[in-house]
């Protein structure tokens, strides 16, 4: 715990965040094809910061890529206590994806509802300027 403790000092603020799909009885070895790339704010404890998030909307980001689907670009948006992947900045409008609020840490597993709830994978975490966040 430590450790874990000493990683995220590192990694708070703005973070690219990789999420790829994990084990499930159709990918028993998970889909690296199958995978979201975000750009959040996250505070100490790995959560996404929702302070920092309102203080520059859109720069959280998602794009999620599907084999044969065109990719879907959009923004991570504050819904029912938790986060939703819109393709409008608003949190009343439609989404293609909710997110729990939940921390993020390399290597662990995180869940993404769409039609199902699915698991992902965190495997890759990286510290980027807030600058840079907001170029999306």
């Amino acid at each position: 715990m430590n450790m874990r403790n000493k990683e995220w000092d590192l990694l708070a603020e703005w973070c690219i965040i990789r999420l790829e799909l994990g084990r499930t009885p159709q990918f028993p070895n998970g889909s690296p094809s199958r995978s979201f790339l975000l750009r959040l704010p996250l505070d100490s404890g790995g959560r996404i910061d929702a302070s920092v998030r309102a203080a520059d909307p859109r720069g959280a980001t998602v794009r999620r890529y599907w084999p044969q689907q065109p990719d879907r670009s959009g923004w991570v948006v504050p819904l029912d206590g938790g986060w939703a992947f819109s393709q409008a900045l608003s949190d009343w409008c439609e989404c293609f994806s909710r997110l729990p609020d939940q921390s993020f840490c390399l290597g662990e597993s995180v869940t993404v509802a769409e039609e199902e709830i699915l698991p992902f994978t965190v495997v890759h975490l990286k510290r980027v300027e807030p600058a840079a966040a907001s170029r999306a």
